[in-house]
């Protein structure tokens, strides 16, 4: 038996459209085994998200915008 991975999704009827097609023998029989993510993260970001808080935060640092660590720890240890 050989494995393929591919994405997809399932839509509100129940039917599962794969996001690309598959490369393999046409007319085949095979066996599908669908994982589910238990529930999405609220505090998880799209990696749009993540990216463009890394360019934000490189843009920031590089043109001097910075706060000392130090700084970043007053108030806080009184806490």
């Amino acid at each position: 038996m050989k494995a393929l991975k591919v994405m997809g999704t399932i839509d509100d009827r129940g039917q599962l459209t794969l996001d690309r097609p598959l490369v393999t023998d046409k007319n085949s029989r095979v066996e599908v085994i669908v994982l589910i993510p238990e529930e999405a993260d609220p505090d998880d970001k799209s990696q749009t998200e993540v990216l463009g808080d890394f360019r934000q935060a490189w843009h920031e640092a590089m043109t001097g915008q910075t706060i000392p660590v130090s700084q970043l720890w007053e108030g806080l240890e009184d806490g």
